[in-house]
């Protein structure tokens, strides 16, 4: 079981970096910045994969910087002062060989038309507003994926796409062939959304159907029991129990996760959607991590933008919770009431909305 674990994880690791044709097309790149930030690093990073990959740094100096070099025609690049905090603030823009100027003052940019659009977008879905109104993140989402669905510009936003039409309804939009639909950086996410619609296949391929019985049997058994505690630590090495934050009077979903596990690395948009959404409403999240090493995983934590509790014992497979909630797969989670009673197990994608909906939204 844990080899077919493992080979999983390593199919569907996030790749670190696609490799394109070697045709493709190389233009040069021009980015002029300024910043009041003198003597403060500025990184350049290629956004095609989650993890983004610094290319190039440079220090502000006499309140300037700039970056020049070769890349891949429409390659997405980001620009950020700060690289391994995810509150950050990353302006994106398409390396279709013009100038950019960019003011890390007040996140302006100024470009081509398609980048100015793309400042705007990002602007407004990442900036001030959505952080406040979810709502509003959902609308201007929605927005530029209709208004731009003839250019490439929701490539670069390609991941909140997922989180406002959920997996499925990105997927069907990109079965229509929009012109951004090409795109390297698209291509590869439909590919991880793809993998993640069938890794329980591939997980249970190699057990006999009783055996997947008795497990799925096993892992509901607990829906309608109340949870059951353990200790671990945090990510400063901190112990905590899971009852610190369980059965205190708000809804919890507790995730098992690891930064190694692809499947994990392509639903957690949709569960720091759930959290924006509904945290305010009532929602905590505490992720339980299945990693081995601490760097990995509290990189993870950063560049998937998990702003939540998260605690681990650093054991992998091994962990106490394996064995204390039957986990023989991840993804998984546990769906726990304010009286600490759990309510729901595996909710992935639209079941998560769905069942969130039902409790915050009165949606049945």
């Amino acid at each position: 079981m844990k080899k077919i674990l493992f080979l999983l994880a390593l199919l569907l690791a996030v790749p670190a970096q696609a490799q394109e044709s070697a045709k493709a097309q190389q233009v040069k790149y021009t980015v002029k910045g300024v910043s009041k930030e003198n003597g403060k690093t500025v990184y350049l990073e290629d956004k095609l994969t989650s993890n983004a990959k610094v290319v190039d740094s440079t220090v502000v100096a006499k309140g300037k910087f700039v970056f020049k070099g070769v890349a891949d025609k429409d390659a997405i690049f980001a620009i950020t002062l700060d690289k391994d905090n995810w509150q950050s603030w990353h302006t994106l823009f398409f390396n279709d060989g013009k100038t950019i100027l960019v003011n890390m003052n007040d996140s302006t940019l100024k470009g081509s038309p398609l980048n100015e659009r793309l400042a705007y977008y990002n602007k407004e879905i990442m900036g001030v507003p959505s952080n406040y109104y979810p709502e509003y993140r959902d609308k201007m989402t929605k927005k530029m994926f209709e208004d731009e669905c003839g250019t490439l510009l929701p490539a670069a936003l390609i991941v909140e796409g997922q989180r406002a039409f959920g997996s499925k309804g990105l997927l069907r939009m990109l079965e229509e062939k929009p012109a951004y639909a090409e795109h390297p950086k698209v291509k590869q996410y439909a590919e991880w959304l793809k993998r993640l619609a069938t890794a329980t296949v591939v997980v249970t391929s190699g057990r006999t159907d009783e055996q997947k019985a008795a497990e799925k049997a096993a892992k509901k058994a607990f829906i309608g029991q109340q949870f059951t505690d353990f200790e671990m630590v945090d990510t400063l090495g901190n112990t905590h129990k899971l009852s610190e934050y369980v059965g205190k009077g708000r809804w919890v979903l507790v995730d098992f996760w690891a930064s190694w596990c692809g499947p994990c690395r392509a639903e957690m948009p949709n569960v720091v959607a759930a959290y924006e959404k509904y945290h305010t409403k009532g929602l905590d999240i505490v992720g339980v991590s299945l990693d081995g090493k601490k760097e990995p995983w509290v990189k993870a934590i950063a560049s998937l933008k998990m702003p939540w509790v998260h605690l681990s014992d650093l054991k992998g497979w091994e962990s106490l919770v394996t064995k204390v909630y039957k986990i023989n797969a991840i993804p998984d989670n546990l769906l726990i009431n304010p009286q600490g009673k759990i309510v729901a197990r595996d909710l992935m994608g639209e079941e998560l909305y769905t069942k969130l909906a039902e409790i915050f939204d009165g949606k049945n």
